[in-house]
């Protein structure tokens, strides 16, 4: 941060984080190493545990995580979970502290969380992220952000040290989880997308490889293209961004879509690519295990 008049730097805020799973954890480390001071709590504790030894306090309760932070940052599975997280909160929460709501929860949960975030004290920001497990461990991530730019001073600190970009996209909580969505969507139908050149390249008697080859260098080539079709042909799933979470992600789309009155064929055929391969044990996996969705039915265990 930029000195004040006095020559000294404003204080750094002390960050509560709520949910410490594949991201939350990458992020709270990307906040230790700015410097700020982290408290972690998550719902199975041994979870947390190993932010201890990056000098993480590890709190056992979610009270005791928030009270006195500055900022509190969740970093969750969906709505409801941030929603549980909350109540187990609210006697930490207070005026004057700034709620960094990042888990992707949709438009109607982003209204209800705000509501219910006022009620307990603390300034709402909607601020879901974009990015998966490396960027998030690398303090890379892409922050959209809608709330009160009075705020701003408080929170950039933390938006500094977990992304390399943010997009302020409007005062109105709201407006980021909107914006989180269409973007979602794209990330959501490429991957599927490669998952059936692959599924195609097998069935044709194609070697992927000589596919991919082609593609590289060339205007539709992409390095997540090349990144997602390595971890199918390598048989190294292990998640970035987990199946699971992305059929999460596809079902909130088509629901503001419905609501909205904007039919999406490809996001549909998406939800129920990642319903067969997560109904066929690949939900926990990175979620170009879609690529099993395509294979023939003897074949979808892996």
């Amino acid at each position: 941060m930029t000195p004040s008049a006095t020559g000294t730097a404003p204080p750094r805020p002390a960050v509560a984080v709520l949910g410490t799973g594949t991201m939350g954890s990458g992020m709270a480390r990307s906040l230790l190493r700015a410097g700020l001071e982290v408290r972690a709590w998550n719902r199975t504790h041994a979870r947390a545990v190993p932010l201890a030894a990056d000098g993480a306090t590890v709190a056992e309760t979610a009270e005791q995580a928030v009270r006195g932070a500055d900022v509190v940052l969740t970093m969750l599975n969906d709505g409801p979970s941030v929603a549980a997280a909350l109540d187990a909160a609210a006697g930490g929460l207070h005026a004057g502290q700034v709620l960094l709501q990042s888990t992707t929860v949709g438009p109607d949960a982003t209204a209800d969380l705000a509501r219910r975030t006022a009620e307990l004290g603390p300034v709402y920001l909607d601020a879901p992220v974009s990015g998966t497990k490396q960027p998030a461990e690398q303090g890379a991530l892409t922050v959209f952000v809608a709330g009160p730019a009075a705020v701003r001073g408080k929170v950039e600190p933390v938006l500094d040290a977990i992304g390399r970009r943010t997009v302020w996209v409007d005062e109105t909580p709201g407006a980021a989880s909107r914006l989180k969505l269409v973007v979602n969507t794209w990330v959501i139908t490429m991957v599927n997308n490669i998952a059936e050149c692959l599924n195609l390249a097998e069935g044709l008697g194609v070697d992927p490889r000589t596919f991919l080859d082609v593609m590289k260098g060339g205007p539709l080539d992409s390095a997540y293209l090349q990144g997602k079709s390595a971890a199918v042909l390598s048989g190294d799933l292990a998640p970035s961004f987990a199946l699971s979470t992305a059929l999460k992600d596809t079902r909130l789309i088509l629901d503001a879509a419905r609501a909205s009155g904007v039919r999406l064929d490809l996001v549909e055929a998406s939800a129920e690519r990642f319903a067969r391969a997560e109904a066929a044990g690949h939900g926990g996996e990175d979620m170009i295990a879609t690529y099993y969705a395509g294979r023939a039915p003897d074949a979808t265990a892996g």
